[in-house]
């Protein structure tokens, strides 16, 4: 049985697979390795943000794990996946009703593979927003973001929607995660404003070595991302995997050569963030393109992804360490170029791109899906971070005072180094 990725199955194919053998293991495996992404983008981002607020990041991503992952089995994989809507689910999911009453579990296996991915997706906005944000308005805007942005998304473009009905595809969550998560950052840093003193204050990562660790552990586990989606251990999971390998590899190499040409220096932090980038812009099309295609995408996405950051400071917003740079920006330049190079001779269970035959009906489709994904994200996401601003006691952005003082300190009354400690006890 050829699968298109979660773009074209569904609980029943899945269900198929697990009664068959072919798919228990493998998406266990997948969903602990996307699970550990978590972690690892904590530490991309905490390597990247300032000493006195390493904990503040951690914490937030982390925090994704908790509340995230309840809001799923309660109420999110139901909004997602259940009932025949174009737009959002129903509730006949909810609390896990009737998610495991089969003998194979396989319902509430694919639930469990879901949940991870929407972790993920919330705690990638944390990366525009470093530095600012209360902690409290951080906790209600992930709740509602993923119960009124998240679910809805992946209704339209995994659970059967309107985007899944269009032809519009999707392997592993260009639009559902990149766009999405992205498009919500952009509205998050114009609302939220500008960190003091940026951009004329130099703002360097404080641990550029944790930012590579948390790379390598994202690079990692985007072989559970990307490979998994094919919900099998198939021939379509090996070339999502190779795919997903050589493009982070060819993007490491695209963004340091227009580094070098542009700035004179190829840096640690540009490799981390090219093949992050390349990740990113494979993961619509992981199982949908072959050969030479994953170099080219990663090639282009590493080129592009470093301009785009070079904007925030030219259009005015701060996005701290480049969500929208990357994530909106790769995640366009992957669902975009799906258009051109997707291939039925890799993968029977989607169509052929512009390059392959198929014409621009593709690339229109994916066109109006990414639009219409950033768009809902953006407007939505502003809605809920004003309504926050108005009603939350102190709003959403920290004081001048604790901002200045550090996340750690003002929101967790915690030191994520003890350089008093250390100086005390050599000096006795």
């Amino acid at each position: 049985m050829v699968l298109g990725g979660l773009a074209a199955a569904g609980i029943a194919e899945v269900q198929e697979l697990v009664a068959a053998g072919d798919a228990t293991v493998w998406i266990l495996v997948s969903s602990a390795l996307v699970m550990f992404m978590t972690p690892g983008l904590a530490f991309f981002y905490g390597g990247m943000v300032r000493s006195k607020n390493i904990l503040g990041m951690l914490m937030m991503n982390f925090f994704s794990l908790g509340l995230t992952s309840v809001l799923w089995v309660v109420v999110g994989y139901s909004l997602a996946f259940s009932g025949g809507g174009n737009w959002i689910g129903n509730l006949d999911a909810a609390w896990l009703s009737g998610v495991a009453d089969n003998a194979a579990n396989s319902d509430l296996l694919f639930m469990a593979f879901q949940m991870t991915f929407a972790v993920i997706t919330v705690a990638l906005i944390t990366g525009a927003i470093a530095d600012r944000i209360r902690f409290s308005a951080w906790v209600w805007f992930m709740g509602l973001w993923i119960v009124l942005v998240y679910a809805p998304v992946a209704k339209w473009v995994w659970g059967g929607g309107w985007i899944f009905d269009s032809g519009a595809l999707d392997f592993a969550g260009g639009a559902v995660v990149h766009i999405n998560a992205g498009a919500a950052a952009l509205a998050a840093v114009l609302i939220i404003g500008k960190r003091k003193g940026w951009p004329k204050t130099q703002m360097p990562p404080h641990n550029l070595p944790w930012t590579l660790l948390g790379a390598g552990i994202l690079w990692f586990g985007w072989f559970g991302f990307n490979a998994g989606s094919a919900l099998a251990a198939d021939g379509i999971a090996v070339q999502a995997f190779v795919n997903t390998h050589v493009a982070a590899a060819s993007a490491m190499l695209g963004w340091l050569a227009v580094e070098r040409i542009k700035t004179g220096h190829a840096t640690t932090l540009g490799a981390a963030s090219g093949l992050v980038a390349g990740l990113v812009a494979i993961t619509p099309c992981a199982g949908f393109v072959g050969g030479m295609a994953p170099v080219a995408i990663g090639a282009v996405a590493g080129a592009l992804c470093f301009l785009a950051i070079g904007l925030k400071v030219k259009l005015g917003y701060d996005d701290s360490l480049d969500v929208v740079g990357v994530h909106m920006v790769g995640g366009l330049v992957g669902s975009l170029l799906l258009g051109f190079f997707a291939d039925t001779a890799i993968n029977g269970g989607g169509v052929d791109g512009w390059f392959f035959g198929g014409g621009s009906t593709l690339f229109v489709d994916q066109v109006v899906a990414s639009a219409a994904v950033l768009a809902f994200s953006f407007i939505v996401s502003a809605v809920i971070l004003l309504v926050l601003k108005a009603v939350l006691p102190g709003g959403i952005r920290v004081t001048e005072e604790e901002e200045e003082q550090g996340l750690d300190l003002s929101q967790h009354a915690e030191s994520g180094y003890a350089f008093g400690e250390l100086s005390s006890m050599a000096r006795e």
